[in-house]
């Protein structure tokens, strides 16, 4: 291989290095200039088709239709020696206090006032406004107001405490603007909203962010869910979350704070309940739901093992309720509830849900599995009201109990009439040991095993039987009806372990 060995000269070699520059610099014109256009579209490659890089025309596109809400709360106080009176018939209110003696008459205080803020959003142009129940609960005189200042009185239509919505309707002529729920909502986690409210009683504020999560369960509520990140403060209660569309996907009902202040969880009532609930209260000022009559619970992994399910899905009937629709209908304890009218039960709040959500008379289908087979029973649903659930110890030999970590003994009738059990059938949980199985599964000592698998128990020696009939099925747990002070519910302790 040659190489061609070049000479260059002084002038030459200073020609050559001023055109290198000159390259040089022509390159980073050109590079910041191609910066410089891509800075005017930061977003570009990162959004979505038709995705806003600002949420300006939405919010100028739905604010008018946001109200603050102002509630004034009136508590009558409490008389020296009786406590408050609000609960007593007025009747007998009037007459204890004509029988108060001069002094307590002329020292009783002024009713007292309480003053709360929360948001709201108008469904329609007659003015009807969605909140949440708390906002309004126990209120004396509401007003609402708008981000143009315009205030009005408005009254109660109808509030569910249950979902924690209420419909107001404000006491005018005029033509209002209004927002609309969305149909058909089909959010993604990571799909943007917008909150609009009233946090801290400070009138309009809008704030972004996206949904965090879909289906979220908050404490003993049947209902789910949407976590958000956008800012929800006190006082943005009852204030809509809205998709890109300007249709609401939410009512902002709760947050997450060890504080009080947000942190960027907070949780709307999604539109698919919230519009339902608020068209039945328009309708008729309250919520009617089915009732089934039963007590369920989740069906654990180990349970559904026990009696040789695929999977944990359904719901498990722990108690029947006397003269309900469930009771008429031969449900037991210990059925598990796989289908509502064809439809899988996802688990026991699904199925408190649904049922729920039926029509009072509904002939509903139901598919369960009791015993080791399927059967279907079909259920007339009622209507559910609101608000409508020293012992003798002889210890037993530590054999079968014993790689559970319990002692049992006898029960006693003291022990029955204790724990409410009407018939012969119970054993005592004398101890359990800490971090044992049954410990880890919430055994405590005083409760009673009412049965194991399909076998009542009346003597700890059942117990044993049971475990032995289970590991003869080769059965990888055994079901335990357990009984205490606050109802029975069902557990299961593995046998592989």
């Amino acid at each position: 291989m040659e190489f061609l060995n070049v000479t260059i000269g002084k002038s030459t070699k200073n020609r050559a290095i001023i055109a290198l520059i000159s390259l040089a610099l022509v390159g980073s014109f050109a590079l910041l200039s191609a910066q410089a256009e891509q800075a005017k579209q930061p977003l570009s490659g990162m959004l979505r088709p038709g995705t806003p890089v600002s949420f300006a025309d939405l919010i100028e596109q739905v604010s008018p239709a946001v109200v603050s809400i102002n509630v004034i709360t009136r508590e009558e106080p409490s008389v020296p020696g009786v406590g408050n009176l609000d609960n007593i018939p007025e009747e007998f209110r009037e007459w204890l206090q004509r029988q108060m003696p001069g002094p307590n008459k002329r020292s009783q205080p002024a009713p007292r006032e309480g003053r709360s803020l929360g948001s709201g959003f108008l469904i329609s142009g007659d003015g009807h406004v969605v909140t949440n129940h708390h906002v309004i609960d126990k209120a004396s005189k509401i007003t609402v107001s708008f981000e143009d200042g315009k205030e009005f009185d408005a009254v109660l239509i109808g509030s569910d405490e249950r979902t924690d919505l209420a419909v107001l309707k404000i006491e005018s002529d005029y033509e209002f603007n209004h927002v609309n729920f969305a149909n058909d909502v089909k959010l993604r986690v990571g799909d943007w909203i917008v909150a609009v409210g009233n946090p801290f009683g400070l009138g309009g504020t809008a704030t972004a962010g996206i949904v965090s999560a879909t289906g979220r369960e908050i404490g003993r509520s049947a209902y789910n869910f949407l976590q958000v990140d956008a800012s929800i403060n006190r006082g943005n209660s009852g204030g809509p979350t809205f998709d890109l569309y300007g249709n609401v996907v939410g009512v902002n009902s709760q947050i997450l704070s060890p504080t009080g202040g947000n942190i960027g969880i907070g949780f709307a009532i999604p539109a698919r309940l919230a519009s339902k609930i608020t068209q039945e209260l328009i309708a008729k000022g309250s919520v009617t739901r089915g009732w089934l009559g039963v007590q369920v619970q989740r069906v654990t992994q180990d349970i559904a093992d026990s009696e040789g399910l695929e999977d944990s899905k359904g719901a498990l009937v722990a108690d029947v309720v006397d003269d309900s629709p469930a009771k008429k209908a031969g449900f037991k304890d210990g059925d598990i509830i796989l289908k509502l009218d064809g439809s899988i039960i996802e688990d026991q709040r699904d199925l408190t849900r649904r049922v729920g959500e039926l029509f009072v008379g509904h002939t509903a289908k139901f598919a369960i599995f009791r015993n080791g087979r399927d059967k279907t029973l079909r259920v007339k649903i009622g209507k559910r009201e609101e608000g409508a659930a020293a012992n003798s110890e002889i210890e037993q030999e530590r054999d079968e109990a014993d790689e559970f970590g319990l002692r049992l003994g006898s029960l006693g009738d003291e022990g029955r009439e204790r724990l409410g059990i009407e018939d012969d059938r119970g054993i005592l949980i004398v101890s359990v040991d800490p971090g044992s199985q049954a410990a880890r599964k919430g055994f405590r000592k005083g409760d009673a095993i009412v049965a194991a698998g399909d076998l009542d128990l009346f003597s700890p020696d059942d117990f044993g039987q049971a475990i032995q009939n289970a590991r003869k099925k080769k059965l990888k747990a055994v079901r335990l009806l357990v009984r205490t002070q606050g109802g029975q519910t069902y557990t299961a302790l593995r046998l592989d372990k």
